[in-house]
Formats: C-alpha cells, sequence, structure tokens
C-alpha cells in the first residue's frame, strides 16, 4: 500500500480546485472562473484499495500586492516542502507565460518529484499547437517532468494521472481513517459556500474584497442556523452586496442555503449581514480575524 501528500500547485484559474473536486467525486473546494477563489489550503483525501493520497490544493500564485496577496502566497509556498509529489496545474491552451516561469524558478527548484499536469485539452482541437505548448512548459525546467494531459472538468485521463500519482508516493499505511475525505468544518465549509455565491453574483474589485467569518453555527438533527458575516472594504462596496431592496444579498443568501441543505442533507437556516471592514486586506488584525494566517 502507498500514501503520501500531493501538492496542488498552479497559476490562478488553472483548475487545481476542479481537479480535486472531481477526484473526489464531490465538492470539497469551491471554484469559480475569478482569481483568488482558493485563498487557504484545503486537504482533500483520497482512498482505494491501493492506498491513499492526501490531496493539498493552494490558491494560486500571483505576485501580492497586499498582505491577504502575501498570505496567498505563503499558502502555497508552505505546501511545498512536506509534500512526496507536485502536480504543476497548467492551462493547456496557452504557452508558459511570465507567471509560470515565475513558479518553475521560485516555487518547483526541489528535488521532490513534479508532475506536469496539462489542463483544459478538451478545449484546444489543434494537436500541435498541444504540443507546442507543452514544449513551452517543459523548458522551464532542466529535469525531464513527465506530462500527463487532462480535462479536470470532464474527468479525461483522471485515472491515468491517479496512476502516475501512487507510482511517485512512498510505501505505508493509511494516514487518515478511510471514510475521511476532508479536514474541513462545516463552519469552514458555510464560509466558503458563501464567498463562492457573492464571488459568482459580482464583478469588478467586489469579489477579491470580500472575506465571509461564520459568528455562530447551531446544529440540531432538524435544522442548522447559520448566522454570518459578509466583511467588505467600503460604503459602496456595502450598498452593492445588498442591493435594491435588499435583492442581491437575498440572492446570494438563497443560493448558499440550497447548496449547504444539500450538504448537511437537511434544513439549514442562513442568517447573513454585511459589514465594512475599511482596508482590511492591508491589516494582519484583520486577516488573523479572518482565519487568513499561517498556523
Amino acid at each position: 500500500m502507498k500514501s503520501g501528500f500531493t501538492a496542488i500547485i498552479g497559476r490562478p484559474n488553472a483548475g487545481k480546485s476542479t481537479l480535486l473536486n472531481k477526484i473526489l467525486g464531490q465538492k470539497i473546494a469551491i471554484t469559480t472562473d475569478k482569481a483568488q477563489t482558493t485563498r487557504k489550503r484545503i486537504k482533500g483525501i483520497y482512498t482505494t484499495d491501493e492506498g491513499q493520497i492526501v490531496f493539498i490544493d493552494t490558491p494560486g500564485i500571483h505576485k501580492p500586492f497586499n498582505k491577504l496577496g502575501e498570505f496567498l502566497l505563503d499558502e502555497a509556498k508552505v505546501a511545498v516542502p512536506d509534500a512526496d509529489l507536485i502536480l504543476f496545474i497548467v492551462d493547456g491552451t496557452e504557452p508558459a507565460g511570465k507567471g509560470d516561469r515565475w513558479i518553475a524558478q521560485n516555487i518547483l527548484q526541489t528535488e521532490i518529484p513534479v508532475i506536469i499536469v496539462m489542463n483544459k485539452v478538451d478545449k484546444t482541437k489543434k494537436l500541435e499547437k498541444v504540443e507546442e505548448n507543452l514544449l513551452s512548459y517543459k523548458t522551464l525546467f532542466k529535469k525531464n517532468y513527465p506530462v500527463v494531459r487532462i480535462s479536470a472538468k470532464t474527468g479525461r485521463n483522471i485515472d491515468t494521472l491517479l496512476k502516475n500519482i501512487f507510482k511517485n508516493l512512498p510505501e505505508g499505511g493509511l494516514l487518515y481513517p478511510e471514510d475521511i475525505v476532508t479536514e474541513e468544518t462545516m463552519r469552514d465549509v458555510a464560509e466558503e459556500v458563501i464567498r463562492e455565491k457573492i464571488l459568482l453574483n459580482t464583478s469588478d474589485e467586489i469579489p477579491h474584497s470580500v472575506a465571509v467569518k461564520v459568528e455562530k453555527y447551531q446544529e440540531t438533527d432538524e435544522i442548522d442556523r447559520i448566522y454570518a458575516n459578509i466583511y467588505c472594504e467600503t460604503k459602496s462596496q456595502k450598498g452593492i452586496l445588498i442591493g435594491k431592496g435588499g435583492s442581491l444579498l437575498k440572492k446570494i443568501g438563497t443560493e448558499a442555503r440550497l447548496e449547504l441543505e444539500k450538504i448537511v442533507d437537511k434544513k439549514v437556516f442562513l442568517g447573513l449581514e454585511v459589514k465594512v471592514e475599511k482596508d482590511w486586506r492591508k491589516k494582519q488584525s484583520a486577516l488573523k480575524s479572518f482565519g487568513y494566517e499561517q498556523e
């Protein structure tokens, strides 16, 4: 039996969280087409007769512009040294860019095995274009790393990827009980689901300016009662989030509640309030309060 830790590294929107959800067969990481959707490391635990893979999903790596950006970069960096294997997820529809080069030079200069995972290959019809793009990624490294072409969205070649991962993991027993899929608590899950619905329903700077904090989570056999605050940075953002007559906040709340009811398989009451925390992304104290601090 084999078991070990596999870090998932890549630029924003490369498909890291989509891949993790597809492998696990359930949603543990939120996904949108906006950068910085993933803000914290999330463990996803995949167990079969062959062994156990503990995936570490990380925020997309980009140049930080504030304290939050620095935290996101650190979340990706700290996942690497303890990993047995690194999956470098790249967008197969385009050649390597500055961001990929930076990751290769600053994060992936390591003795830990790396697999280059070319995602979104189903979107490109021209095979020669895929090969051109692949070459641009391979030339980022002196070592000849193996490559697996996949589609995280459709599941294409995921079985091949899993075989390659197990090949690179050490022999060992299970690291977690076989029925555990994630370490995330329901409080964590609720915060992320609410934030996902905000990301999907807003645009411009608002998705990046929002933090969600569950203040109270009351669980009973019949219903879970969740009370959460949505924090933004300006009064104008607060007005947009609430919407005319509270319409947008109600929409966000309804979408989040329905998804949470599917997850807990019972009724959910969700109370949301919008508050202003000026420039919270630049303040260490606010980041700590919202859970964006290294352990």
